[in-house]
């Protein structure tokens, strides 16, 4: 769905490269197909293995590097980032990479994720004398890295990752090597691939595929990768390990052509669509899904039911990103510019409106009346995801408990409160058997939080949400 309407964006996407002659160009290309992750900021750091340099702004890829910023970044290795700037956290000052320098060398960080005790170690930190220069959790791990005990930097960091809950996917350099570290649950993806002779590691793994990479492995959990001259070391960081990816990242954040463990997107969006038509059997006369997450779901859906898939709703690319106001009537009229109902499609037609997700419900309620003001003699409305009842602490800019609309109100209320016919969530089996991965310990491998409230990992009593941090 529309997802700067509807309150769920995903924080960031981060990238990495070492052993290439045009790395911040490749890189470059590769936060081009992270663009998805993060729209607010990006930035590359460049290491020509005596010093390190930056490029970064506010904006889209193209936008940051629209002046030949590309041309002063010379090296074989660099990583890159883009964002979504949560509230409270925007700023040039939190565009990542984040850049360090000390008397022992430089140090950049780029981060996918959201640290739990992040306001915990902050704390400490300060009252020990550090001084923060961002309200980004990721500095936390540059504080902490600089002030461990150990010699070389590799140990340093790897002590700092002991100390750090939540999700977290890190990508560290210096002058002479790369770092690579995934959470202990996984809960945020992270793939390794070869370009030629250089080591390419990427938020999903669409970046490898328009740079012409090959996908080597995915990161696995509490992994600590060393990345240099000589090669690729892998270590652990932590063995009491628990995989829980994130299964929003299934249903709607990653693109279609990436795959996580082996699973295609597209594929798995499919199946939940296939499932949802299993258990939500309609009789209708189109099927049609909300652009563009949902596309692959609801051509599932069409190819279970025997339903044809139509164009019903159309998305409008060419709205600039921050019309968006916060009058009732203008956000009214914002849906009406991003999405349009094909009249020609659904006018006298019995609609199943496939989305991958419901958050405050406003949203879904438009769509509905715009599919009913076209013509659409009855919509159903069927959800690829079962109800999102608890907010994300992961990384996941969702709504807190008072603002999701299934945290209190019954399916019968939520379909009442956007005006369906009928409105069906897929079931928390049918998302597991539909995606199909592998069961891991308690998780069945993937983080279901948002829809039951069991968290993989501790909760701290001052953790805030992500769209809520604002340090002072």
């Amino acid at each position: 769905m529309l997802a700067e309407l509807k309150g769920l964006n995903e924080e960031c996407g981060v990238f990495g490269i070492w052993g290439h002659p045009d790395a911040a160009q490749i890189t470059y290309y590769g936060l081009h197909s992270l663009q998805h992750r993060g729209q607010e900021g990006a930035g590359i750091v460049v290491s020509n293995g005596e010093k390190l340099s930056v490029a970064k702004g506010e904006g889209l890829v193209n936008e940051v590097f629209s002046n030949g910023q590309l041309n002063d970044l010379q090296g074989k290795a660099a990583i890159g980032h883009v964002r979504y700037a949560t509230a409270g956290g925007g700023g040039i000052e939190n565009v990542q990479p984040l850049l360090f320098h000390s008397m022992v060398g430089g140090l950049a960080i780029a981060h996918n994720g959201n640290l739990v005790n992040a306001n915990d170690l902050k704390h400490q930190l300060e009252n020990q004398g550090s001084i923060f220069q961002t309200t980004s959790d990721t500095e936390v791990l540059a504080h902490l890295t600089r002030r461990s005990g150990y010699t070389k930097i590799q140990d340093r960091v790897k002590n700092a990752l002991t100390m750090i809950k939540g999700a977290y996917a890190f990508v560290v350099m210096t002058e002479k090597k790369m770092m690579v570290a995934l959470d202990p649950n996984g809960l945020r993806p992270l793939s390794l691939g070869r370009l030629g002779d250089a080591y390419v590691v990427a938020s999903e793994t669409c970046a490898f595929d328009v740079i012409g990479a090959t996908y080597e492995r995915d990161v696995e959990p509490g992994e600590f990768l060393i990345i240099n001259d000589q090669g690729i070391h892998s270590e652990r960081f932590s063995l009491n390990t628990n995989r829980a990816i994130c299964s929003m990242e299934y249903i709607y954040f990653s693109r279609p052509d990436s795959s996580i463990d082996g699973i295609n997107i597209h594929t798995a969006r499919k199946n939940l669509g296939k499932q949802l038509a299993f258990e939500a059997p309609i009789d209708a006369d189109v099927v049609t899904g909300v652009p563009d997450s949902s596309i692959s779901a609801a051509i599932g859906y069409a190819e279970a039911s025997g339903i044809p898939y139509e164009l019903g709703l159309i998305k409008n690319r060419y709205v600039g990103r921050t019309f968006i106001q916060p009058s009732q009537s203008l956000r009214e009229q914002g849906v009406k510019m991003k999405l349009s109902p094909v009249r020609g499609v659904v006018e006298g037609k019995r609609v199943v409106m496939v989305d991958d997700s419901i958050v405050r419900g406003t949203t879904s309620r438009r769509i509905v009346k715009m599919l009913r003001e076209a013509g659409a003699a009855e919509v159903h409305v069927c959800i690829s995801s079962p109800p999102m009842k608890n907010p994300c602490f992961y990384g996941i800019d969702t709504s807190t408990h008072e603002e999701l609309v299934a945290s209190d109100h019954s399916i019968e209320e939520i379909r009442e409160i956007i005006g369906a016919d009928t409105l069906t969530f897929l079931s928390i089996e049918g998302l597991l058997k539909a995606i199909g991965r592998k069961s891991d310990g308690e998780t069945c491998g993937q983080c279901l939080a948002c829809f039951t409230g069991k968290y993989p990992t501790e909760i701290f009593p001052d953790t805030v949400l992500p769209h809520e941090k604002v340090y002072m």
